[in-house]
């Protein structure tokens, strides 16, 4: 500690010297003097930020009239795409911010499975903003909303969708809803319904039941990846389902089966989890992206982070966080070294040593070689997932990586060639992964680096993709032309992650309160119902060996947005960047910002 020492003795001279030729303002050498005293006493020196760090003067620090200032702004923009829905496009699924108009099914173009995937003449953005409504304590709208979907909407409907939208778009919102209204503590505020009688876990229930046939008649279990509200499955539907399709389904249809004491949905979601475990290859350990829901077969062996895969790993995080069914864990954890393992590029270490900056790529599943040069949006989402897991330093890495590219074009291009570093699919819409990732480090680090992100994302969207009556998908990244459409996660992910990340003292963030985000973004807390059922031992027969007390300690993780979760990265590193200048230089570069 003797450096320590010798710095602040010189400090504190070359302040008393100023300050006797009358630079300095009385009170700046004592309070000086105790920042250098406070770095001295973390013995965080190497990560002092010096006079010439450019990155340091601009992120090391966020005013707390700016984060209020962001906050707003994060609501005002919820509420005019929202308001704006409502006006213009209610009852109809999505609303065409630049037209001004509502958007449903291309019923003459059946083909068209951007659209038709999706929408399901259900009003599917005011579903899925309903939670979103709750966090930002609007009861009033809140209520009204509710009531809304409970007496309009109906799932009796001649829509064919597909089962994985419908059931983190749709069920996910209705149960986060309904914990949320028949929650006893009321930590948004008031926002029980007279009257209500659980009509919202019918309408899941509904629908659960409407998506099961598509589970039937499959050798594998694993499900159709579309299926008819009315009919069932279409006569004419494929084999070949994504494997984030088949296997993320496990955390909505889990809920429902708690709440009602029928295992039946959480019996095949979990079928198709295991079904889909079976698959990987023997050599890595990893899982391709199209799989043969019949036969078994990989189509797709294109194995990676972004999507046809993501919240399948998500999810056996999440499951086991929420049902604490070990065996999720398990899984969880073999896949996390699979991908280390074999995805992983760079140097080893995040913030040390010397090399290229880590990087997760695309690669065979059978033999783990590099299958092509470009990463997607949707793989943005990892750095959160890693901070779920308790990897924080990767997670800074990666998340600086996309910082990079959303600083140089205002924007995630869909795909990016990291080789050409230049867009390979060009148009953005609206996607919240980014913001989910930083929002969730911020909770881990409370690194003001992280406000930063927010801002720089929040006033791009603004600035960008604005329009007459909504949010527009930007349809090229550079010239920042937009299509005209504003897709439901816009209000139910994007608007909400970025009022969490600039609410210091919303409910979500409350010592006591634990929540945890559903892959579309719906709220549910840890409730103890998620971890008692009478079918446990149905599911897991097989044989449990002793576990290592490093497993256990695997096993105790908590939320990313707990209270006791922000002590993982020492207290000392919040007075520095969360990534070393030259590294942040270094990847900046990497995607030519600089």
């Amino acid at each position: 500690m003797r450096w320590c020492s010798v710095l602040l003795w010189l400090l504190v001279l070359r302040l008393g010297l100023h300050a006797l030729r009358g630079l300095l303002p009385p009170g700046s050498l004592r309070g000086a003097a105790q920042g250098v005293s406070s770095v001295c006493r973390a013995t965080y020196g190497r990560f002092f930020v010096g006079p010439g760090d450019e990155y340091g003067r601009r992120y090391s620090s966020f005013p707390a009239g700016l984060r209020l200032e962001m906050r707003e702004m994060a609501r005002s923009m919820f509420a005019f795409g929202y308001d704006n829905y409502m006006k213009h496009a209610f009852p109809e699924d999505e609303l065409n911010p630049i037209l001004c108009q509502g958007r449903g099914p291309d019923t003459l173009n059946p083909s068209n499975l951007n659209i038709n995937d999706v929408l399901g003449n259900y009003s599917l953005t005011l579903i899925d903003a309903l939670d979103t409504l709750a966090v930002m304590g609007n009861a009033t709208e809140f209520q009204k909303a509710v009531r809304l979907v409970i007496d309009t909407v109906s799932f009796d409907k001649d829509s064919t969708v597909q089962v994985f939208e419908a059931t983190i778009r749709i069920m996910g919102s209705l149960l986060s809803a309904h914990i949320i209204l028949t929650d006893t503590k009321q930590p948004f505020g008031n926002m029980t319904l007279n009257g209500y009688d659980n009509e919202l876990l019918h309408m899941a229930h509904d629908l659960a039941v409407r998506l099961l046939p598509a589970f039937e008649n499959t050798r594998t279990g694993m499900p159709y990846p579309r299926v008819n509200l009315l009919k069932g499955v279409p006569p004419d539907s494929l084999n070949h389902t994504c494997t984030a399709g088949a296997g993320s389904l496990l955390v909505e249809f889990g809920i429902l089966s708690r709440l009602l004491g029928d295992s039946t949905f959480e019996w095949v979601a979990r079928r198709a989890v295991r079904a889909l475990w079976s698959l990987r290859s023997n050599d890595t350990g990893l899982l391709g992206n199209v799989v043969d829901i019949q036969t078994g077969d990989w189509v797709g062996k294109q194995s990676g982070l972004g999507a046809g895969l993501d919240s399948f790993f998500e999810y056996l995080l999440k499951s086991y966080i929420l049902f604490g069914e070990e065996k999720d864990l398990d899984m969880f954890n073999e896949a996390y070294k699979s991908i280390r393992s074999h995805l992983r590029r760079g140097r080893k270490a995040c913030n040390e040593g010397e090399g290229d900056p880590p990087l997760y790529v695309n690669v065979n599943m059978l033999n783990g070689q590099i299958m092509n040069t470009w990463i997607d949006s949707l793989q943005a989402f990892f750095p959160g997932l890693q901070v779920l897991k308790g990897d924080i330093e990767d997670a800074i890495c990666l998340h600086a990586f996309y910082y990079a590219i959303w600083k140089r074009y205002g924007a995630l291009p869909e795909r990016y060639n990291w080789q050409l570093q230049a867009p390979d699919v060009s148009f953005y819409p609206l996607r919240p992964e980014l913001v989910e990732s930083t929002y969730l480090l911020y909770q881990a680090t409370k690194n003001p680096f992280y406000l930063h992100v927010g801002m720089d994302i929040l006033q791009s969207l603004e600035k960008h993709a604005k329009a007459k009556c909504g949010y527009a998908t930007l349809h090229h990244v550079v010239d920042k032309s937009q299509e005209d459409r504003m897709e439901s996660f816009f209000l139910s992910e994007t608007c909400k992650y970025l009022y969490l990340l600039f609410d210091e003292d919303n409910p979500v963030h409350r010592t006591g309160n634990k929540y945890l985000f559903t892959t579309e973004g719906h709220l549910v807390p840890l409730d103890p119902r998620f971890r008692k059922t009478p079918w446990h031992e149905f599911f897991h027969q097989e044989d449990k060996t002793q576990r290592s007390l490093q497993k256990l300690s695997q096993t105790r993780l908590r939320t990313a947005n707990s209270s006791t979760n922000c002590n993982r990265v020492p207290e000392e590193r919040r007075f520095s960047l969360p990534l070393k200048s030259v590294y942040m230089r270094q990847i900046d570069q990497m995607v030519g910002v600089v």
